[in-house]
């Protein structure tokens, strides 16, 4: 099969706003495929629907072959075992040290033997330049160094498909550079499917093979990182290079000023 995951006509609400309107989105495999846009787009929000955490009002979202809104639960807790998400906080265990918090998915969903979870955590730590942090605790971490963890713990059961929730958020240009290599090392080395939600354009751009940019509910760009940085849309552009003034107002809609502000 071509595609890892496909999202075919998807639409879904939330509170009665319209977060995506029947958008088509294709993840090749063994691709990283970067999914950009504004803050509050829904890019987070996808990737819960992808994982099966919420469901979308209509369309399908297909993940290797199975369509993930009608699973059943046990066929659901399957399938996410085949796949793993970095949360953009991190969210490592505070109370356990680098170690226990990479061997915990180990213990929890394999019957492997301590010295082979031993080995896996060491050679999961290696990969990500922290063996030797493996006795330190979340809080002695710098947030690059708990980002990598965090990326050492999702790597830990073997996942075919990847999914990064802005993992370059408040990380120093040494760390998010870091970052950036990992996640394109991890995916070819490893013959990962990656999907990397983020709005640092630059750095996402750099590593993806394809990307998607949503706006508004839909989809505004499309293509390799070339296509979309030579594409004509107003509003992508005004996106993608950072532009104050073009079709996204630097004012939220409000009644005129005059209104407000001067007496009648």
């Amino acid at each position: 099969m071509e595609n890892f995951a496909e999202l075919n006509e998807l639409s879904f609400s939330r509170d009665g706003r319209l977060i995506f309107d029947g958008i088509n989105l294709k993840i090749p495999k063994g691709k990283v495929t970067a999914i950009l846009g504004p803050s509050g787009t829904g890019k987070t929000t996808l990737l819960r629907l992808i994982s099966g955490q919420l469901k979308p009002d209509s369309g399908d979202i297909l993940v290797d072959g199975l369509s993930v809104p009608r699973l059943s639960r046990g066929d659901l807790f399957a399938l996410r075992k085949r796949l793993s998400l970095l949360f953009q906080s991190g969210a490592l265990f505070t109370d356990m040290n680098v170690f226990e918090n990479v061997a915990f998915s180990l213990r929890e969903h394999t019957r492997l033997p301590e010295h082979m979870i031993r080995d896996l955590v060491l050679l999961r730590l290696q990969s990500v330049g922290l063996r030797g942090a493996c006795e330190h605790m979340p809080s002695q971490l710098s947030g690059g160094m708990a980002r990598r963890v965090a990326l050492a713990r999702s790597m830990a059961l073997d996942p075919e498909l990847i999914m990064y929730d802005e993992p370059f958020t408040g990380q120093d240009p040494i760390s998010m550079a870091v970052l950036v290599k990992l996640i394109r090392s991890l995916n070819d080395q490893l013959s990962l499917t990656s999907i990397l939600v983020s709005h640092d354009v630059e750095e996402a751009l750099s590593i993806s093979d394809q990307v998607y940019v949503l706006s508004h509910g839909r989809v505004i760009g499309e293509g390799t990182p070339e296509q979309v940085r030579q594409s004509q849309n107003a509003e992508l552009k005004q996106f993608l290079f950072g532009h104050v003034d073009g079709p996204v107002s630097f004012h939220y809609p409000s009644k005129p000023l005059e209104q407000e502000v001067l007496p009648l």
